[in-house]
């Protein structure tokens, strides 16, 4: 039977966190090869950004198993992602997102920045909700230095936002 997220124990929460990590580092590394299989300009630039996520990812998942560690040690959790009812900061290429009309003000940097970013927007939403609903104790925590690792991604891929829109204004 399925669980919600705010159901789950500390250590369930952060097991969970680790996986939702990991899986998203796995489809980043997917849409770069995918895109970089294309081999034209455009694609390598958007692999670039995908690999570029699927390494932060990567990292992300590595400091919440550092983190898992230090609080509980070798024991795990036999919860997966496949137990929860939501689906938490999933990258999802829909309608065209990273191919944008020739006229589009945003690079395709850009709008790979932007799939990313939605991703972790929902994701910081998510944790900051929990944190806010979950009474004060180690859950509560858990769910605050979750939503604070996910200000730190969307801080990082807003300032590549700016960066790109500011490249794109002086070209143009």
């Amino acid at each position: 039977m399925k669980r919600s997220f705010s159901s789950l124990s500390p250590q369930q929460a952060l097991h969970a966190a680790i996986s939702i990590e990991k899986r998203n580092a796995e489809i980043y590394h997917r849409f770069a090869e995918m895109f970089t299989e294309f081999g034209d300009e455009e694609s390598l630039e958007i692999g670039a950004i995908f690999w570029e996520m699927a390494i932060e990812e990567r990292g992300h998942h590595a400091l919440l198993q550092q983190k898992y560690a230090e609080q509980y040690g070798k024991s795990s959790s036999p919860l997966t992602e496949d137990d929860l009812v939501e689906l938490i900061e999933v990258p999802r290429l829909e309608n065209g997102d990273v191919f944008g009309a020739a006229n589009d003000a945003m690079t395709s940097r850009g709008r790979a920045l932007q799939v990313a970013l939605c991703a972790e927007l929902s994701a910081q939403d998510f944790y900051r909700k929990l944190a806010e609903q979950t009474p004060t104790g180690p859950l509560r925590q858990i769910y605050y230095e979750l939503a604070q690792m996910e200000d730190g991604h969307v801080a990082h891929l807003e300032a590549k936002l700016t960066q790109d829109s500011a490249g794109t204004s002086r070209l143009q």
